[in-house]
């Protein structure tokens, strides 16, 4: 497949900005590629278009499929698994920030509680003691806000994003 010069910007810049985030460039080429093309692709046209080597895409694949981002569906006609992503970025981004947050946040909040809960909590300095417990609180409080959003429908939370910082008025607290 040949991409047009804006499609091979984006996906391009989408495995640059991946490997920003965290993630894999070619994990982030093939779903930019997914999204932007809008269609089933099978594993050999991932390959031949992002000129990859076919383990590659495999191992991608599977990663992407791991943070729910991709599904496999089947093309009439065709033996091969082919893949697809959801065209819906609020879907997309109510993915990665639940995904994000299942595998970064959580498994820091159970460590800072089990800090908190150890008996040798307490001989720690109380300096110590209180960074723990509100970075616990702050992680807590964002963790609970950010599944709050999540569960906002898209119009909602579209207008809730666009409120930034014009919130402080509606709740009565002006600079």
């Amino acid at each position: 497949m040949e991409l047009t010069p804006v499609s091979q910007r984006f996906v391009l810049h989408w495995g640059e900005m991946g490997t920003r985030w965290g993630v894999n460039r070619t994990v982030a080429q093939i779903h930019a590629l997914l999204f932007i093309t809008g269609r089933p692709l099978n594993a050999e046209e991932l390959a031949d278009t992002l000129t990859v080597a076919r383990s590659n895409i495999s191992n991608s694949l599977k990663e992407l499929q791991n943070w729910q981002l991709i599904r496999t569906v089947h093309v009439l006609g065709d033996r091969r698994d082919h893949f697809e992503t959801s065209g819906d970025v609020w879907e997309l981004f109510r993915i990665i920030v639940a995904e994000r947050q299942r595998r970064e946040i959580e498994p820091t909040l159970l460590v800072l509680k089990e800090c908190m809960d150890s008996p040798d909590f307490q001989q720690e300095s109380p300096l110590a003691q209180e960074r723990i417990r509100s970075t616990w609180q702050f992680m807590d409080t964002l963790t609970s806000w950010t599944r709050e959003m999540l569960r906002l429908s898209t119009a909602t939370l579209s207008r809730v994003l666009k409120m930034g910082a014009s919130i402080q008025k509606l709740l009565g607290r002006d600079k």
